[in-house]
């Protein structure tokens, strides 16, 4: 892992920034109007407004553009910036297009209504602007840019705050795309979905962050840090940007924010294969059947010690089979025959009860197999440090933490394994 760590440390700037903001990304793809458009169930009104404040981001866009290339003091630097300004304004034109074509066609719904920003709209665009005009914290005013040298950082300032913005609907058009596949009756937002997931938008996306790394490649480690704080604000506003697009719809989604604090909430997450990527009682299971030789106490034969272990993993093996069968028909017992109308929360809890009761049993029978009995506590640690979590995962439950005293939210975890879990908690 050192060695990956110390690749990506040597790597381009904007691949550095982008890593180092990736597992931020998922707190927009888990937000609920992209979850619902995801899922092409999306109300064509929260649509059609996400569409009229992505206009405003566009037209910024262009703005800051230009602006970029009055600074630009390089010939190819100015060239790429005019054909990015360029392919903001196709892509204003895709707007448009999608707009009066499908929406009015399909859905009926006046698309030359005017829609004033929304605050979060705002914040990005006034944010770009004021960066594009060099009012940058730790850099210079624009009244005192005066040489070649100078300009360039504007224009390098501009650009940074500038690709998180692509690099993000890449990463999202490409995430999104795999539920077109499983989509038999036609994605109502398959065009907008096909359109960030194209190979065009990915190159437009890493020409972008090729010109960042050209417009950076002569600043000092001082100015990069002051690129790098740009780029961060800007997916963090991004960010807010989806998760202020309003919807009317109920959506089931990771809590990032509560849009009604008085309510109390209560969340529900699994561990093993939910928030691990691997099953996590396996693994404990892996370190007392591979442990069993060394608690052979007794002097005798190393041949008693390994059909103890075998023995151990012939016992897991089927503790694993039963679990997987019973766990199965539980699940199928607990789905109900049909869609659900509207939310049963009576049912919810009378579901989640026989689930637990479920988990209970499975948990007594590993208690009473032995197979974990007389673990290391260090081995254990250790297993937990070194646990693999899903992206996003760490980030989600710190906020719950962090957050938690000033909301009024009752945070419940319902494990299988909770003894690799407790590792992971600790580090919240």
């Amino acid at each position: 892992m050192a060695g990956v760590a110390a690749a990506v440390e040597e790597g381009s700037a904007a691949k550095r920034f982008w890593i180092r903001s990736r597992k931020e990304a998922v707190f927009a793809e888990y937000a609920p109007f992209v979850v619902c458009l995801a899922a092409g169930r999306l109300e064509i009104e929260a649509f059609r407004n996400y569409i009229a404040q992505d206009v405003h981001f566009l037209k910024t866009f262009a703005q800051a553009y230009e602006m970029a290339e009055e600074f630009a003091d390089d010939d190819d630097a100015k060239a790429a910036i005019t054909d990015l300004r360029k392919a903001v304004l196709e892509e204003l034109k895709m707007h448009n297009s999608f707009v009066q074509e499908s929406v009015m066609q399909e859905w009926g719904i006046d698309p030359t209504k005017e829609i004033i920003p929304i605050p979060a709209t705002v914040k990005y665009t006034d944010f770009l602007l004021a960066t594009a005009a060099g009012k940058v914290e730790g850099g210079k005013g624009p009244g005192k840019i005066v040489t070649p040298f100078e300009k360039t950082k504007i224009a390098a300032y501009t650009v940074g705050a500038m690709t998180p913005c692509m690099r993000l609907y890449a990463f999202l058009g490409k995430e999104l795309q795999m539920y077109l596949q499983h989509d038999e009756n036609g994605h109502p937002y398959r065009k907008w979905i096909d359109n960030y997931s194209s190979e065009s938008f990915e190159a437009a996306a890493v020409q972008i962050e090729e010109l960042l790394d050209k417009l950076s490649v002569s600043l000092t480690g001082e100015e990069l840090e002051v690129i790098e704080k740009l780029y961060r604000q800007a997916m963090k506003l991004e960010i807010e940007f989806f998760l202020a697009q309003p919807i009317v719809q109920p959506a089931v989604v990771p809590l990032t924010r509560l849009h009604d604090p008085a309510n109390c909430l209560v969340i529900f997450s699994d561990f093993d294969l939910t928030c691990s990527v691997v099953d996590s009682s396996a693994i404990l299971a892996e370190i007392a059947i591979l442990s069993a030789p060394k608690t052979d106490q007794t002097g005798t034969d190393n041949l008693d010690a390994r059909r103890s272990s075998l023995e151990m993993r012939n016992s897991w093996d089927a503790l694993s089979k039963q679990f997987t069968e019973e766990y199965e028909q539980c699940i199928e017992s607990l789905l109900p025959e049909e869609e659900a109308k509207t939310f049963d929360y009576e049912g919810l809890c009378k579901s989640l009860g026989q689930l637990s009761e479920f988990e209970k049993r499975a948990n007594s029978r590993v208690i009473e197999s032995g197979v974990l009995k007389g673990m290391n506590l260090d081995d254990i640690k250790r297993a937990g440090e070194r646990l693999i979590l899903q992206d996003g995962c760490v980030d989600f439950f710190q906020k719950v933490v962090k957050e938690k005293e000033n909301l009024i939210v009752d945070l419940h975890l319902s494990l299988f394994v909770n003894i690799l879990c407790s590792t992971f908690l600790s580090f919240l």
